[in-house]
């Protein structure tokens, strides 16, 4: 986001994402499928540059 100039205000107000979900990016919660298409586009960048597949510990 930072490369990009997009800060959680852009998010919330400019692309009308919920103050919910910029929480939920902010504290690496879980987000929908749908949000990250989102983020993607806002970002124009692939999946795989925002997200990254961590185990869960057994």
């Amino acid at each position: 986001m930072a490369e990009q100039k997009v800060t959680t205000y852009t998010l919330r107000f400019k692309y009308e994402m919920s103050h919910a979900t910029v929480q939920r990016l902010q504290a690496d919660m879980p987000v929908s499928t749908h949000t990250l298409n989102k983020l993607c586009k806002i970002l124009n960048c692939r999946v795989e540059d925002v997200i990254e597949y961590v185990p869960d510990e057994e």
